[in-house]
């Protein structure tokens, strides 16, 4: 498909996932948290939806009192919609509300890392939101916070990566995409060049054919434009989606 056709499906695709919000069912335990939540913070993330987000937020808040043993993931989550709001207070010019909102953020982030059971499939659920939270948000925060922004992203996808790496080739497109882009797109940004062209290779020849691929040869062929563009966010989490999961069950 032609590039500019790939956006496009792209675009049509996350307007599509974000006008369809059903209401979370938060007392169905069939549901994973990420599943309950997903969707309206990435709606304040990727369209600025706030009034999507802060029903996130409100859920977020009951599935704590309702899933304890999910607390770590769900601070996480806490964490990425907290540090969404830093950012719209830092392009608002709004300093003193953008340095307390930070501070809470990377509070968050610290107790979703604490709370987390010393176990992979625990620590990669909070590295998975941590990780796509920074690298969505780290380029939008001050200069000088960037960096450690972006080192706390490459720490979160090295991790995924080391539970993920033996079957990456095996993994959604969706799920293969983010992890291989987030890893590039962080090794980049935390001055790894070799690393993120290492990457980069593993994008071009396990996602061939996809919108991450055509990211990754620009990048290949001018790694000065990668300075300025994104690999995240290429595709659709289409079957972990609410709607999608709601109608399997039913």
């Amino acid at each position: 498909m032609h590039r500019i056709g790939k956006v496009i499906l792209l675009l049509a695709c996350v307007t599509a996932a974000f006008a369809q919000a059903p209401e979370p069912p938060l007392a169905d335990t069939r549901f994973t948290i990420h599943t309950l939540v997903r969707e309206d913070i990435f709606a304040g993330f990727m369209s600025d939806d706030m009034e999507r987000l802060a029903r996130g937020e409100k859920n977020i808040q009951t599935l704590l009192e309702k899933r304890p043993d999910a607390k770590y993931e769900l601070l996480a989550w806490q964490a990425g919609a907290t540090l969404y709001r830093a950012v719209r207070a830092y392009e608002a010019k709004h300093t003193d509300e953008f340095q307390q909102t930070y501070r809470k953020a990377l509070d968050l982030f610290a107790q979703a890392h604490q709370y987390a059971p010393n176990n992979g499939i625990a620590a990669s659920g909070v590295a998975a939101v941590a990780g796509g939270s920074y690298v969505l948000l780290a380029d939008r925060l001050p200069p000088e916070q960037r960096a450690a922004a972006w080192a706390q992203a490459y720490d979160a996808y090295q991790l995924l990566w080391k539970q993920q790496a033996p079957s990456v080739d095996k993994l959604p497109v969706h799920i293969r995409g983010e992890l291989l882009s987030g890893l590039a797109q962080s090794a980049q940004r935390t001055g790894r060049a070799e690393e993120a062209n290492q990457h980069l290779d593993r994008i071009l020849t396990l996602l061939h054919d996809t919108p991450y691929e055509p990211i990754a040869k620009q990048w290949k062929a001018n790694p000065k434009s990668a300075a300025n563009s994104t690999l995240a966010c290429m595709t659709c989490h289409e079957s972990g989606r609410l709607a999608a999961r709601l109608a399997t069950l039913k």
